[in-house]
């Protein structure tokens, strides 16, 4: 397959590195001269713009003989820079192409997107982050059927394989599972993070990257969170050294809360586990200061640290 990838931060990389990994051919994009750069030495044709871009995919199509559309995946961030790229490929479209939307955008505006496109329109949700580089992510892909079906190859490329994708449901319905994905996200680092708080203030001395490891080991509370808790206990030891009491994000779990009070469906734990990130901006708790270190582990997001005067 011919696939365009626009958008070349850490998880844009890796759809385009994964993609090519896999057999596909790939031309790539980013506002980045740097980002196409890397793209290229990873074997992707770089592009000088979004128009490039799909001029290359028309003659691509044209060289093949076949008629079957383009393919363009989006991997820029939620908002804004959505519509605007879509505002500058817009011209270039079709009935027969598809777009794919990778980032974490809210499943409503999904939905305008796909009403406002000429192009098919899938919103993806997309789990696992840049540590998930080797193995794949999690695709959770709203939409029309035809065009999820068009893009299976790809998205066993990069995911996990063919059981690490599947189409949840109509458009937004991708991006709807992902906005509660990172909800039920918020509330297990929450309990973990009160759990060994718990264990830091008790009664016993403990090494916790220890009790962590044996919690990996058959324990019924065993998973990849648990594992990073592993990670950032071995990195920064069992008190956490001078990682922060400050937890960014929370887009994602507010519109999971929001949601929930439209469908009038309690979710105290969710609810709970935001607002306790939003409160990690004022004191300072160990069971936050360890979510903020997670954030890390599966995302590669920074962690903020205390400084001296803390």
């Amino acid at each position: 397959m011919e696939l365009g990838v626009i958008g070349l931060g850490r998880m844009g990389q890796i759809v385009a590195n994964r993609s090519i990994e896999a057999g596909h051919d790939v031309v790539a994009f980013d506002l980045s001269a740097e980002a196409t750069a890397a793209a290229a030495e990873s074997g992707a044709e770089p592009a000088d713009s979004v128009a490039d871009l799909c001029e290359w995919l028309d003659e691509s199509e044209a060289d093949d003989g076949e008629a079957d559309g383009k393919r363009i995946w989006l991997m820029v961030p939620a908002g804004d820079a959505v519509d605007a790229t879509l505002a500058d490929i817009e011209p270039h479209l079709t009935g027969d192409d598809v777009v794919v939307d990778g980032g974490n955008s809210q499943f409503a505006e999904s939905v305008r997107r796909a009403e406002e496109t000429d192009a098919a329109y899938l919103d993806c949700g997309t789990s696992g982050g840049p540590a998930s580089a080797e193995e794949g992510f999690s695709l959770m892909v709203g939409g029309p059927e035809w065009a999820y079906e068009a893009m299976v190859p790809v998205f066993d490329a990069v995911a996990t394989g063919p059981d690490g994708h599947d189409r949840m449901g109509e458009s937004g319905a991708g991006h709807y599972v992902k906005m509660v994905h990172n909800g039920v996200e918020y509330a297990l680092m929450q309990a973990y993070g009160e759990g060994f708080e718990l264990l830091t203030e008790g009664r016993y001395d403990l090494d916790m990257e220890s009790v962590a490891r044996t919690w990996n080991n058959g324990a019924v509370i065993r998973s990849w969170l648990l594992e990073l808790c592993e990670e950032a206990f071995r990195e920064e030891g069992s008190d956490l050294g001078d990682v922060a009491d400050h937890v960014a994000g929370g887009s994602t779990g507010t519109w999971t809360v929001q949601e929930a009070l439209e469908q009038e469906v309690p979710v105290p734990l969710i609810y709970q586990a935001l607002a306790e990130r939003f409160d990690s901006r004022n004191e300072g708790r160990f069971s936050r200061r360890l979510a903020n270190r997670l954030r890390y582990g599966f995302g590669r997001h920074e962690v903020a640290r205390r400084s001296d005067d803390d």
